[in-house]
């Protein structure tokens, strides 16, 4: 079995209030999970109005395809007009690692 992480550190656009921030950032997380079936959540600056993290886990049998799927899921986040991405962090493991 293989396990891939991604944290996507955003900056977000014309965002005043963490309101406008929940409103920006919950669809990003609803369009990765649905569309790239991977767990999804807000994972930092969630004091920061026009600051986010985003991480996103993926779990499969094959490495090649986690390598593939967060491939995918960084380019779209990257292509969202609303938000700039700024960097990704990421780790891959198999389950027999030590």
């Amino acid at each position: 079995m293989w396990i891939g992480w991604m944290e996507c550190d955003l900056l977000l656009g014309d965002v005043h209030s963490l309101k406008e921030k929940r409103s920006v950032v919950r669809p990003v997380v609803a369009e990765l999970r649905r569309r790239f079936e991977v767990s999804v959540a807000e994972t930092g600056h969630l004091d920061l109005h026009r600051r986010a993290a985003v991480g996103v886990g993926v779990v499969a049998a094959d490495r090649a395809h986690v390598v593939d799927v967060l491939d995918a899921v960084e380019r779209a986040v990257a292509r969202r007009p609303e938000l700039d991405l700024l960097s990704t962090r990421r780790g891959l493991r198999h389950s027999e690692d030590d």
